[in-house]
């Protein structure tokens, strides 16, 4: 049976209803689009293993020893560390915290031939440098960096029972999504209105670029951040663990990385007058970073991920401005999804735009002739 054409008031009030309850369905699932976000990511991450125990096991149980396996790997380890990181947190706010640290600081800048020679230096160009006030300038720094760090560690683990309630709702949305993943994209390719070939290709993207940031980026950010905290712990500096962290962190940043870390304690380690260390530390810092980033994160990524350096760097900032920590994920989620729309428009839409466009440029001026006459 032949099916009739909606009126054009049938189609706008079913449209006004479905926004509603798209609307609706929204504010539900706020609360928890982080959590259902970081699911399906590792969800995508971790299909191939789901898929591999699915060759001889049932679906539901090759999903739930997948989820096994997510836990031993990501969360019991995420659970340990919090609480080290809260210990080494507040004992560096602690020292930072008391004058004492900021007096011996500023005694040791003075007391430095090398920056006294640097202070002698500017002052003949006429720039009067307070090198005793820098001590307790970066004293109060350093304490900003610790508490902030403290609050967070903190936070997560005084909050353990919104920690256990996010926990479990991540491992059931993972559960699920590896057995109905495939349902979920064709369902929601259904609906919408794009051709299949253009939704295939940004799904994919966003699966690819997933897959580079929490597995190419990540693993190779976890590296530096563990060997460079190791390394900063062996040469005597305090709370090795923040500073690993840290570099974890910075390892995202293309442009800046772990350097904004290493390069200062070689220049401490210098001032202090080991310059065989300090040199060792810089030499260290490059072959860390370049083995990292030009030789094991290529081959973690690949090539067809790639997007302009600045455009990462700018991505990330801006995601964590805006998104806080989750925004290493969700700035360059977003910039490939402009990316990628750009191309499909680019592709598909120019000439069409273009065209369209001109006819009407020429249609309006047609009208318009034709009224002066």
């Amino acid at each position: 049976m032949r099916k009739l054409q909606p009126s054009p008031l049938v189609l706008l009030y079913f449209l006004c209803l479905m926004l509603l309850a798209t609307y609706l369905l929204s504010v539900l699932l706020w609360p928890f689009v982080s959590i259902i976000i970081l699911s399906y990511l590792l969800a995508t991450i971790f299909d191939p293993i789901y898929l591999f125990l699915n060759r001889k096991l049932s679906a539901e149980f090759s999903s739930l020893i997948t989820c096994v396996l997510i836990v031993l790997l990501i969360f019991v380890p995420i659970i340990f560390f919090v609480g080290s990181l809260s210990t080494e947190a507040y004992a560096l706010f602690q020292l930072t915290k008391g004058t004492n640290w900021a007096v011996k600081f500023s005694e040791f800048i003075e007391g430095n031939a090398l920056l006294g020679r640097f202070k002698l230096l500017l002052e003949g160009y006429g720039i009067h440098l307070e090198l005793a006030q820098f001590g307790t300038e970066l004293s109060k720094f350093g304490g900003m960096i610790a508490l902030f760090v403290y609050n967070q560690a903190s936070s997560w683990a005084a909050n353990i029972l919104q920690f256990i309630f996010h926990f479990f709702m991540m491992v059931l949305i993972i559960f699920f999504l590896l057995i109905d993943r495939g349902r979920l994209v064709n369902y929601i390719m259904r609906l919408s209105p794009l051709p299949d070939e253009h939704e295939k290709r940004l799904i994919s993207r966003f699966e690819e670029i997933s897959r580079a940031i929490l597995i190419g980026n990540g693993i190779c950010g976890l590296i530096q951040g563990v060997v460079g905290g190791v390394v900063l712990g062996f040469w005597g500096f305090s709370s090795p663990i923040i500073w690993g962290v840290a570099m974890a962190i910075l390892a995202f940043l293309p442009i800046v990385g772990i350097g904004l870390v290493l390069l200062p304690a070689a220049f401490i380690l210098l001032l202090q007058g080991n310059v065989t260390q300090g040199l060792a530390m810089v030499i260290f810092y490059m072959v860390l970073s370049l083995s990292v980033e030009y030789l094991l994160k290529p081959k973690m990524v690949g090539v067809k991920v790639k997007m302009h350096t600045l455009l990462v760097f700018l991505s990330i900032i801006g995601g964590l401005q805006v998104f806080g920590v989750m925004g290493i994920i969700y700035g360059p989620l977003i910039a490939t999804g402009f990316l990628t729309l750009a191309d499909i428009y680019i592709m598909n839409y120019d000439q069409y735009v273009k065209s369209t466009s001109y006819l009407t440029g020429r249609s309006s001026q047609s009208d318009r002739s034709e009224d002066n006459r």
